[in-house]
């Protein structure tokens, strides 16, 4: 890669952004579409210092994660719709100075998913009532499904429940757990409690697609009790490639490498174990 003058400047402002996996993944698809450009990882503890420099350097886009997606909303000139409804927004892109965000995380689940199922129409229970499932029920919404949100917690799963307007159960009335698509949108799983699963031992067999957000490890043990029950399995690593994907299309304008994006992930997930 020939860095010059007239390279284009992407990147992610987080806080920490030392371990993410979104540089590997872009700057493998920039090299591979021959696009004189470099995505980088800006440690950013104020965000709204970030964004200012985001405007002053002239960088193009950057990927927004932990813990600012909500705080940099107010920071932009517009919110697209979705990103709008979902409340967080995990995608600038730079056009003459004007900055819009975005939402690529309910593209990223949604497409995953639809690799495997026809969205419309279908019944998903989604584990969780955080970030992630707010943004990947929105998403589900928008492609047709009909959910049932599924938490722990009473008050924060019924208000974000509301929002979706969709029901609520306990994660404890596990009679109410059935459907087409399960998807796990807790973090019940992930390195170094890779024994947990956030659901009993028989209940995955009454989904047909089991979906988990955790990508480390690739495949969680609710994946591996899924997959053994003849169950269709997707990873939390193409969850992330997808919403990388869309960001890499909406920033430049051309169809991504998908299986360059796969392979650079991949590899950039077993350097970091």
């Amino acid at each position: 890669m020939n860095i010059n003058g007239k390279t284009v400047v992407y990147g992610i402002l987080g806080n920490p952004v030392t371990h993410s996996l979104s540089p590997a993944m872009h700057n493998a698809a920039l090299v591979a579409s021959g696009i004189d450009a470099v995505y980088l990882p800006f440690s950013a503890p104020d965000i709204a210092a970030a964004i200012t420099g985001i405007r002053g350097l002239g960088v193009q886009g950057v990927s927004v994660t932990i813990p600012h997606k909500e705080a940099v909303m107010e920071l932009l000139d517009s919110i697209d719709p979705v990103a709008e409804k979902i409340g967080a927004v995990n995608t600038v892109i730079n056009t003459d100075g004007l900055l819009t965000g975005l939402n690529t995380d309910w593209l990223g689940a949604t497409r995953a998913l639809e690799e495997k199922i026809d969205l419309s129409g279908s019944k998903v229970v989604i584990l969780g009532a955080g970030g992630s499932a707010r943004a990947i029920g929105f998403g589900l919404l928008e492609r047709g499904a009909d959910i049932v949100l599924c938490s722990r917690t009473e008050s924060r799963g019924q208000a974000l429940a509301d929002e979706l307007g969709c029901p609520w159960i306990s994660l404890e009335d596990t009679r109410q757990l059935q459907g087409d698509i399960l998807i796990n949108a807790t973090s019940v799983g992930m390195v170094p409690h890779i024994d947990k699963s956030p659901l009993p031992e028989g209940i995955v067999t009454r989904f047909r697609v089991v979906m988990d957000i955790v990508y480390a490890p690739m495949k969680t043990r609710l994946l591996q009790e899924a997959e053994a029950n003849g169950c269709t399995i997707i990873n939390g690593l193409e969850m992330l490639l997808y919403q990388g994907v869309a960001q890499f299309e909406i920033w430049t304008g051309k169809l991504a490498p998908v299986v360059v994006m796969r392979e650079a992930l991949a590899g950039a997930l077993a350097k970091n174990k």
